[in-house]
């Protein structure tokens, strides 16, 4: 697959997604939005790639929504806007619920969309310097990129009302605070760390991996039976996996297990 606005790379079991519209701080517009769709489809469909880093390229992860290209649609925004979301919808809904683990490294501004993918994503490693905002409410538009489903769940409902409607800029050290950043970290070592990290995870057993996050992720609004019921049901269904049969048998057997991913 040929990407105009990112650049995707494989390596050690490891996918590295770069957004890669420098020049515009990686704001997403059609393009950027439809590469990404397709870039986290191949990472769900290639039994190879075990991780995913999503990073930007220059001194930003992503600064939302392109609004030079929205402005250039007139009376055709409203439909732009939902062809837009329906690619970065898609991307985040097979991001959340594959089984490789999806690692952010967030430099500079993740304001808008790009705070919903960060978000979105199963660990956040953030620079120093990276700074994060809702933004939508600013220039009169709603959250999208999950952030409404997100951003309630981390933060809790009033602090999350309270960041939409004032879009105040937090650092790294307050998004970690509030738990939507998992480390902060030093900027020259954000991207070295991230791929540390994704190869340890690469190295574990996938599916598992991607049973417990569907759980984790999606179970939000079952009563507690029936997600004790997934639960159930996950874990027994895990058990069939050979991976698992390993990780069970090394266990027992007081030596590390190798994991395949099967």
């Amino acid at each position: 697959m040929k990407y105009t606005t990112l650049l995707f790379d494989v390596k050690d079991h490891v996918a590295h997604i770069i957004l890669n519209r420098p020049e515009a701080l990686n704001a997403i517009n059609l393009e950027w939005s439809r590469d990404l769709m397709y870039a986290i489809l191949q990472c769900d469909e290639d039994p190879a790639i075990r991780a995913v880093v999503i990073s930007g390229a220059g001194n930003h992860f992503c600064a939302g929504g392109d609004l030079k290209s929205f402005t250039s649609q007139g009376k055709d925004l409203p439909l732009h806007i939902k062809e837009v979301t329906t690619y970065l919808h898609a991307a985040i809904s097979r991001m959340v619920r594959m089984n490789a683990p999806v690692i952010a490294g967030v430099n500079g501004y993740a304001v808008g969309a790009g705070m919903s993918l960060a978000l979105a994503c199963d660990i956040v490693l953030a620079a120093r310097s990276a700074r994060f905002s809702v933004a939508y409410t600013r220039v009169g538009l709603t959250p999208d990129g999950s952030m409404s489903y997100f951003l309630p769940r981390t933060v809790g409902l009033k602090r999350a009302i309270e960041l939409t409607l004032t879009n105040r800029m937090l650092t790294a050290e307050e998004a970690f605070a509030l738990g939507i950043v998992t480390q902060v970290v030093p900027g020259e070592e954000l991207l070295a760390q991230a791929n540390q990290l994704a190869i340890q995870l690469a190295s574990g057993p996938s599916k598992s991996f991607g049973a417990a996050k569907r759980l984790m992720k999606t179970g939000w609004n079952e009563t507690l039976e029936t997600q004790m019921e997934n639960e159930s049901q996950a874990i027994a269904g895990i058990t069939r996996t050979q991976d698992t049969q390993e990780g069970i048998a090394a266990f027992v057997e007081k030596r590390t297990p190798k994991y395949k991913g099967i």
